[in-house]
């Protein structure tokens, strides 16, 4: 059987961080999110919540994201029993604004920049294919407003309007706007 230093110098740094950071129940959602990354964190979360009913800190610095991707990890929050933490790090931006107002608590750092903007799609096949993938697309889409008016306690209308517009929002005007609850400014209010 192998000791832990002869495991540990067979993982690349990489590994071993995430490992680290796995074990204390942080996962991020880093990159564009597609659907190989929601699938990876949605088992994390699963796992995690499987392991305990202690917190699990959601940290998410991704630009953009498959809408379908960002229902998977909203959906998969949604049926946690241990209480999410989500955390805005760098640029939150159309999809993965869902996974942000998710969380049952939701922060972001002092220098986040969260984009309101409405998900966009990249699809191809035949015309058949195409008419039924956007009538589900504005299925989603309508769902996906909804979820942020539930949780910024503003109308759908008003959230369309936002998204529409594709404007940015700091930390302090995302506090404002009820995408978030606090700003994080102590490592207090970061798990590490």
């Amino acid at each position: 059987m192998r000791d832990v230093a002869t495991i540990a110098n067979l993982l690349t740094p990489g590994d071993w961080l995430h490992g680290e950071l796995f074990g204390k129940r942080v996962v991020f959602v880093t990159g564009s999110l597609d659907g190989l990354l929601a699938a990876r964190v949605a088992a994390e979360l699963m796992t995690l919540d499987a392991d305990s009913a202690e917190p699990i800190d959601v940290y998410l610095d991704s630009p953009e994201g498959a809408l379908e991707a960002a229902f998977v990890l909203i959906d998969t929050l949604d049926l946690l029993r241990a209480p999410s933490r989500t955390h805005a790090l760098g640029e939150v931006g159309g999809a993965v604004v869902g996974i942000l107002a998710a969380g049952r608590e939701r922060t972001a750092a002092p220098h986040a920049r969260i984009r309101l903007v409405e998900p966009s799609t990249q699809i191809k096949g035949s015309t058949d294919h195409l008419v039924a993938h956007l009538e589900q697309q504005k299925l989603l889409l309508e769902r996906f407003r909804e979820r942020l008016a539930r949780a910024t306690g503003r109308t759908t209308s008003q959230i369309l309007d936002d998204l529409r517009q594709g404007s940015y929002l700091d930390a302090r005007e995302a506090l404002e706007y009820g995408l978030i609850d606090g700003i994080t400014t102590t490592r207090q209010g970061m798990k590490a």
